[in-house]
């Protein structure tokens, strides 16, 4: 990207106990976060956990049940959209097919009455900046979904507002472009200083974009943290099997037989954690093998439960071999198993257990 913006400072986001109901259904279940200033944060999570209805109500967009969202330090609540002071990138980019990529960009300048002189520098600079500059005589149905994405993008920031909010923007487009977008909006975010709030539901999109992931099930926080720790240290097991691919093992602790007091409890390892250990502290039997090229991914079984482990191609395993594995002694996890969370303070105990 090219052209430049004058840089801005975005405002913070908290949500208080924030609640939408349709009569008897709670999509957002007293929701309490706070995204920082000029951060980017990504709502992750599956369809149905409340992600867009979250983004909704931060845009105005959506009716508040109950609790308070403030923008700036400001209760913004029963505020309009447009009295919010932000911009927003649909899944759809909403784009009117009739107007060239100029008309569109600068729509929303129009309607708030901006210079013609003012509206022509910003455009200038946009375009530059998303790559566009050639392309503002055509109409949308001439560009590629790349292309398109970059016109919302500019309709969204032309209007410099400090927060900006996007809901699955890169769901329609193909892999490698969906790549070469999270670079650039990630880039553009940090490069302006906007406060960012983007809905995805590919974990993928949110650990490698975002500065802090907050992750929904059912309408209610199950984890806000930074990438890095949402993966390192889940929260709950339901955390520990949507950040990663493949998705970390867990095993209920009674399937090692050696484990003493072990009933109500989960045990967690990733599958890249695990390696081939003559002796090893968990014996398995290998049921399929997925070829990945660079390792392999063994489907295995202990104890009665299934669960995979990334094995490198230079030691191959086959189908109904047993084998013996090993893992560090920080990759272990441990989950209760009556409230789910995590407990740290067993992970040595158990981890000891196992080696014994």
């Amino acid at each position: 990207m090219t052209g430049d913006l004058p840089p801005r400072t975005g405002k913070p986001i908290q949500l208080e106990s924030v609640t939408r109901r349709w009569g008897e259904t709670t999509a957002v279940d007293g929701l309490s976060i706070h995204i920082p200033e000029g951060s980017f944060t990504a709502l992750l999570g599956p369809s149905g956990c409340g992600k867009s209805t979250t983004l909704r109500m931060i845009a105005g967009l959506e009716n508040v049940s109950e609790g308070r969202v403030l923008i700036g330090g400001e209760d913004v609540t029963g505020r309009p959209s447009s009295k919010r002071d932000l911009s927003m990138v649909f899944q759809s980019y909403a784009l009117f097919p009739h107007l060239s990529v100029a008309e569109n960009i600068i729509f929303g300048l129009k309607v708030r009455r901006v210079g013609r002189a003012d509206r022509d520098a910003r455009l200038a600079r946009v375009a530059g900046l998303l790559g566009l500059s050639t392309l503002l005589e055509r109409k949308p149905g001439q560009l590629s979904g790349g292309q398109q994405q970059r016109v919302a993008l500019g309709r969204a920031i032309i209007g410099e507002k400090p927060i900006c909010l996007m809901d699955e923007p890169l769901s329609n487009l193909d892999a490698k472009l969906r790549h070469e977008m999270r670079v650039e909006i990630r880039a553009l975010q940090q490069q302006l200083g906007f406060t960012m709030v983007y809905v995805t539901h590919d974990q993928v999109e949110a650990i490698t974009m975002a500065d802090q992931v907050v992750l929904l099930n059912e309408g209610r926080l199950e984890q806000a943290a930074a990438p890095r720790e949402l993966y390192e240290k889940p929260a709950s097991p339901f955390a520990a099997r949507f950040v990663g691919t493949p998705p970390m093992n867990l095993f209920p602790a009674r399937a090692f037989g050696r484990l003493a007091n072990a009933a109500e409890h989960q045990l967690g390892i990733r599958p890249e954690a695990m390696h081939l250990q003559d002796g090893g502290p968990v014996t398995a039997s290998v049921r399929a093998l997925e070829y990945l090229g660079a390792d392999i991914l063994a489907d295995c079984v202990v104890g009665g439960t299934a669960f995979q482990v990334r094995l490198p191609t230079t030691k191959p395993v086959v189908p109904g071999q047993s084998i013996d594995l090993g893992f560090e002694s920080g990759a272990l996890h441990v989950f209760d198993g009556q409230t789910g969370r995590r407990r740290d303070d067993l992970v040595s105990e158990y981890g000891a257990q196992l080696r014994s």
